[in-house]
């Protein structure tokens, strides 16, 4: 797992593609990346990162990677999931390249959309710590960027 003590990054990158539209609605629209790794190497959970859009600008991200599970079980589609904090705008088809920096919690099935929408707010709050003492200028720089929807390990 990603640790500020130890400085170990995980990166993704890909275009960012049409999903089902239930972060919006649940207030958290998500840009949709999907992962090439089915199995699970990375591990599910949610995180506290920075997306990097196509221009270079960095954005603070709360990102979940996984399956959904509230909606989906364990037959749901593997992908990442950036809810880019403090933006408003289109980023369908852009690529995106996502620095995963703290592991926030597993993913978890929760029995309602609302107790669903109240951890999103947990992981938003502790993602905005983590940014504050993690800022993106001090992000590990990418020797090349990796292959669409291939995580890659930094650190």
């Amino acid at each position: 797992m990603a640790d500020e003590r130890d400085g170990t990054f995980f990166v993704v990158r890909g275009p960012v593609e049409p999903g089902d539209k239930r972060g919006r609605e649940l207030g958290f629209p998500t840009a949709n990346i999907a992962l090439r790794d089915q199995r699970g190497e990375l591990g599910d959970g949610v995180w506290a990162g920075w997306a990097e859009r196509a221009d270079g600008t960095r954005v603070a991200a709360a990102v979940s990677v996984g399956r959904r599970p509230t909606y989906y079980g364990a037959d749901g589609y593997r992908l990442v999931e950036a809810f880019l904090l403090d933006f408003e705008g289109d980023l369908y088809g852009e690529r995106l390249t996502v620095w995963l920096g703290k592991h926030l919690r597993n993913q978890q099935a929760y029995g309602s959309s609302q107790e669903l929408i109240d951890a999103l707010g947990r992981d938003v709050a502790a993602t905005r710590e983590w940014v504050a003492a993690h800022p993106a200028d001090a992000l590990p720089k990418l020797a090349e960027l990796p292959p669409d929807g291939e995580v890659q390990r930094l650190g």
